[in-house]
């Protein structure tokens, strides 16, 4: 594994943007591990293992070339949709927002998700609540550039239905009010409430809202655990230079028989300063 972290160390050295993709974890084989216990675990296990898997194979040209933006991904994994099957599958994705950064994410997790699955289009975009600061709750304001960034990739045909998560029924009426694309779905976590609230609830059948269950923790990915998990991958890299901005995770369902076909996540982190 030496020259292996050798490799990856002199990319990550050098690389601005680092684009990581699990490819369809089903497709995992020996590399899944059994049962993870959490979202969060199973997400750090994804990361560790993908960067082991990518930095096992890194080709003498990449290192030659030092490119700007590394593609990390389980190559074996990648698995896009026959065009063919496309109208069969539900394609659905939740985004979240992790650094401090432009509303831009949105459309380069819809962008790269598209061209990773190989369909033109999401079925479905759930944003879960971009991150505040302490103290701070969550308001309007906050979610306005990302909600107008899904609104724009409605209206070009990215994706055909939006929703939220973790909206009270004050949050959602606002967005609701507010928006030009209303959302049709809205994720409640039931760790946090064990009924939903009668009042979101009663908002969301006149206004014929899609009341979802979730079980994500409020912070699914955090700067830390991801720096932890790149340090483990690939001993001594400074991996504090480096910040997570988002990350999709995404499922292919078949509609007639309601099984996974496809799951995984892909995420964009980016050296400071870069």
């Amino acid at each position: 594994m030496g020259t292996d972290s050798r490799a990856a160390r002199a990319l990550l050295a050098r690389a601005r943007t680092l684009h990581l993709q699990t490819g369809n974890l089903l497709n995992w084989g020996r590399l899944r591990k059994k049962c993870p216990s959490t979202h969060s675990e199973e997400l750090r296990d994804c990361i560790q293992k993908t960067l082991n898997e990518w930095s096992s194979q890194i080709s003498p040209d990449l290192v030659r070339e030092f490119p700007d933006v590394l593609e990390c991904t389980v190559a074996h994994a990648v698995e896009k949709i026959n065009p063919d099957e496309r109208e069969e599958m539900k394609v659905s994705a939740k985004l979240f927002i992790v650094g401090a950064n432009s509303s831009s994410a949105t459309r380069n997790a819809v962008d790269m998700a598209c061209s990773v699955l190989g369909v033109a289009q999401l079925d479905s975009v759930i944003i879960a609540s971009p991150p505040t600061e302490d103290g701070v709750n969550l308001s309007l304001q906050h979610l306005q550039p990302y909600w107008e960034e899904l609104e724009n990739l409605v209206q070009s045909k990215k994706i055909v239905a939006i929703g939220t998560s973790d909206l009270d029924k004050t949050q959602l009426e606002q967005l609701y009010q507010w928006a030009q694309v209303k959302p049709n779905s809205n994720q409640v976590n039931l760790a946090s409430c064990c009924v939903m609230p009668p009042d979101l609830t009663a908002f969301a059948k006149q206004f014929d809202i899609q009341l979802l269950t979730h079980n994500d923790p409020k912070e699914l990915l955090s700067e830390a655990s991801f720096q932890e998990a790149l340090q483990e991958s690939i001993p001594g890299i400074p991996a504090q230079e480096w910040v997570p901005l988002w990350l999709l995770r995404y499922s292919v369902i078949v509609k007639s028989r309601g099984i996974i076909k496809s799951k995984g996540y892909i995420l964009q982190a980016k050296r400071r300063g870069s």
